[in-house]
């Protein structure tokens, strides 16, 4: 049966393989029975004698075996439970792993690793969250990159087989367009056997928009390969399939990409959702990579990007916010989603003006390679003029000129990694924000959306990992400085 999906999601943190953890060796480790193949989610220590209704699935229980009494029924129920592997610490309690908990391990299949002496449990959960935290952020990385590609596909003469063919790349597999009536529009990949495709075209019929209700998206196996259907928008009832021979964490959310893309490529200009298009493209300019979007863009050499949220704090509709685009000359707008900003693209620099019944933050005028640098200022700006309740803030630009400009750049940049390098990117944002409206906690708790007592805990966190009196001006004035440099 495939299993039904409402959508694309984050990439969720992939499962470690239990010989990566073995591979510490710090950590003393050592497989004494169960196979050799197991992936870990999380780890979870009890001296329970049946730790059953604790576990979710996928844990590596820990154990000094305080209250083990009957091996084969504790190891019956851990594998019941999902549980992927047992560490078992040897003394005080036992002086080696019982004879009865190996062999009931090999019965059942778990894994059973021997815990030295010398190893806390903590020192290992600490490695498995480390391994965990490197394992999220290569897949986040991928994701990101796979993004950047299906984004400069979109960008060329012909982009739907364009970004079709980056999608096969990306996820090492066949990717088809089919239409409503199991027409196949595009195809690119390595054509799959008879049995895969037209299994693929079963599950295609799953998520096709003749069925009420029909799913945003399916998935199933057939053998080894692994099947997905995806329901493109735009109202003409086409479906991107895929067919891997593998299904890593990420691989849904770099589908989801491709079909927002797919579906604005193949979406008609007439009857199509020309709000809901101009939202995606906002997000996928300013997440995509620079140079591949820049026939997207037109022929401007800059932009700015404005942030903006009702004066009185009122729900923003699509059609409020096109005419924000449009008071400030643009079709390029994204209407946020629950208490977000709507952010708009506007090419030039000089023509932001305040629009009534609207805050707005302005970047300064950027080139497209420097969009996301211009996305963020656009957010602080906005901060800074709720914060002070005014109308219109802009990014306050460095014009080169000022004491700071008599600090060599390089030098200055170099000062400021190394002032700031306690600080992580949430403080060292919060003390930036802090100093520039004065060391206002109420200023700052507005313009950063936390509660003033949040800011105080940032900003005196701040001065313990600076070790700096932060009411010494000379103090601020150094510190405001290398944030400059950031």
């Amino acid at each position: 049966m495939p299993d039904l999906a409402a959508g694309p999601t984050a990439p969720p943190t992939p499962p470690i393989p239990l010989a990566e953890l073995l591979a510490r060796e710090e950590l003393g480790l050592r497989r004494i029975a169960g196979p050799a193949d197991a992936e870990l989610l999380w780890v979870h220590t009890s001296e329970m004698a049946d730790p059953y209704p604790y576990l979710l699935g996928g844990e590596l229980l820990l154990s000094a075996g305080v209250l083990l009494t009957d091996p084969d029924t504790y190891v019956a129920r851990l594998v019941e439970a999902g549980a992927a592997a047992l560490g078992f610490g040897v003394r005080p309690v036992h002086d080696t792993v019982p004879a009865e908990l190996v062999a009931a391990c090999d019965r059942h299949g778990l894994p059973l690793l021997e815990v030295p002496p010398e190893t806390p449990f903590t020192a290992i959960a600490r490695a498995v969250w480390r391994l965990m935290a490197e394992a999220r952020l290569r897949e986040l990385r991928r994701v990101t990159r796979a993004q950047q590609a299906l984004a400069t596909a979109a960008a060329r003469t012909d982009p739907v087989p364009a970004v079709l063919h980056q999608l096969a790349v990306q996820l090492e597999g066949r990717a088809v367009l089919i239409t409503a009536d199991g027409e196949e529009l595009h195809a690119t990949g390595r054509a799959p056997a008879p049995d895969v495709r037209a299994a693929l075209a079963r599950l295609a019929r799953v998520v096709a928009p003749v069925v009420r209700p029909a799913p945003a998206s399916a998935t199933d196996t057939l053998g080894a390969t692994h099947l997905s259907a995806y329901a493109l928008g735009g109202g003409q009832g086409l479906v991107l399939t895929l067919a891997t021979n593998r299904r890593e964490p990420g691989d849904h959310t770099v589908a989801g990409i491709a079909v927002v893309l797919l579906s604005l490529l193949a979406a008609p200009h007439q009857g199509a959702d020309a709000a809901g298009r101009s939202a995606a493209l906002v997000r996928l300019l300013l997440g995509a990579d620079p140079v591949g979007v820049a026939p997207l863009l037109g022929g401007a050499e800059q932009w700015t990007v404005v942030h903006a949220r009702r004066s009185g704090g009122d729900p923003v509709d699509p059609l409020t916010a096109g005419a924000l685009g449009a008071g400030l000359g643009s079709a390029l707008v994204d209407a946020g989603r629950g208490g977000d900003a709507v952010r708009v693209l506007v090419p030039g620099g000089d023509r932001i003006t305040p629009q009534p019944g609207w805050t707005l933050g302005a970047s300064a005028a950027a080139p497209i390679t420097a969009l996301d640098v211009a996305d963020a200022q656009a957010s602080r700006a906005l901060g800074r003029a709720e914060a002070t309740r005014t109308p219109l803030a802009h990014h306050s630009a460095d014009t080169g000129r000022g004491l700071a400009a008599l600090i060599p750049r390089e030098a200055a940049e170099a000062h400021a990694r190394t002032l700031l390098a306690p600080l992580t990117e949430p403080l060292a944002e919060t003390l930036r924000c802090w100093l520039s409206l004065h060391g206002s906690w109420d200023r700052t708790a507005t313009a950063l959306q936390v509660h003033r007592n949040t800011v105080r805990q940032r900003i005196a966190r701040c001065a313990s990992l600076l070790d700096a009196d932060l009411d010494d001006m000379d103090v601020r004035t150094e510190l405001w400085v290398a944030l400059r440099q950031e």
